[in-house]
């Protein structure tokens, strides 16, 4: 949980199955103080209903992502398993091709 990411960071998080939380700087400071007043807080992460909260529900913080990302993270899917989701697409399409190309001559 951050106010940001350096894009090679959060685009490797998601490769990776970790969610990088971008929160306002305002909810990152409410999270931080009550870390502070009470060190033993657990934050509860549910991606599905895209929330974060406390046991106590002092914090409760909605946040966004981006559609695609949230269901390639919630079905454990990395590049190739959303390649394999289009296999029957890649074949239809290499059916079409032929089977050798000519080589261009220099």
């Amino acid at each position: 949980i951050s106010t940001s990411f350096a894009d090679i960071f959060y685009n490797n998080c998601f490769k990776n199955g970790v969610l990088p939380l971008v929160l306002p700087p305002e909810q990152v400071r409410e999270i931080m103080d009550k870390a502070e007043s009470d060190p033993g807080i657990e934050l509860n992460v549910d991606l599905v209903s895209q929330r974060v909260w406390d046991e106590s529900e002092e914090i409760s913080i909605t946040f966004e992502i981006d559609a695609a990302r949230k269901d390639a993270l919630v079905n454990g899917l990395d590049d190739i398993g959303l390649t394999l989701q289009l296999e029957d697409e890649i074949a239809a399409f290499e059916a079409k091709r032929p089977a050798h190309l000519p080589t261009v001559a220099r």
